[in-house]
């Protein structure tokens, strides 16, 4: 069995990472490809109150169970199945659900911290970094948290300020001179989303057809 690819998708929240995923899924199809998202690894809270939890740090690298992401990604790796955990991000506590993720000739690793983690990186074959300006990125997360994570606008903002601005310039963005392709402006970047399939298709196409 031919060794699967894995290609890392990082950049800011709201930066455009989830259509750069779409987009190669549809490319070429959920069988060719397992989606590992490194949001569903964030540690479990409920030992705390709630209140504790709103405050906490979720855009820093140890808000996240990145040891239990390694080790299921090694193991899609070496052909076997996964259950990835599930998050509830409006309780902030890890779902009693997990999602199976069968094995396949292509690995989406895709989060904001992907490329700043070294355990990462080393097992990635293909790194992308979605570069969006800093304005487009809070407007999308306002509209994405109002309407799948039923936060309010106090709540958003100040989560921005708090945590979100300052890990970006610590972590997110320095991560970025480790992409082997930036997409500026993310997945409607159909100049260098017609790149990034090409290059992808010249990796996946042979593992699909069991060619060299």
């Amino acid at each position: 069995m031919l060794k699967p690819v894995v290609i890392g998708i990082a950049g800011g929240s709201g930066s455009g990472k989830t259509t750069v995923q779409k987009r190669i899924l549809e490319a070429f199809g959920i069988e060719a490809i397992a989606l590992v998202q490194h949001d569903s690894y964030y540690r479990d809270l409920s030992h705390l109150p709630f209140e504790e939890r709103v405050r906490f740090n979720f855009d820093h690298p140890n808000a996240f169970e990145t040891e239990l992401c390694v080790r299921q990604l090694d193991a899609l790796v070496a052909g076997h199945a996964v259950e990835t955990p599930e998050y509830d991000y409006s309780h902030h506590v890890r779902s009693e659900r997990t999602h199976r993720v069968e094995p396949r000739p292509v690995i989406l690793l895709e989060g904001i911290l992907v490329l700043s983690e070294p355990d990462f990186r080393e097992r990635m074959d293909i790194k992308i970094y979605v570069d969006t300006p800093d304005d487009v990125r809070l407007i999308r997360r306002i509209r994405r948290d109002l309407l799948e994570r039923e936060r309010s606008i106090e709540s958003i903002l100040s989560q921005y300020e708090r945590t979100v601005r300052p890990m970006h310039l610590e972590f997110v963005e320095p991560s970025k001179r480790f992409a082997d392709i930036i997409i500026p402006g993310g997945g409607m970047n159909e100049v260098a989303m017609e790149m990034v399939l090409a290059h992808v298709g010249t990796i996946i196409n042979p593992l699909q057809t069991g060619g060299p």
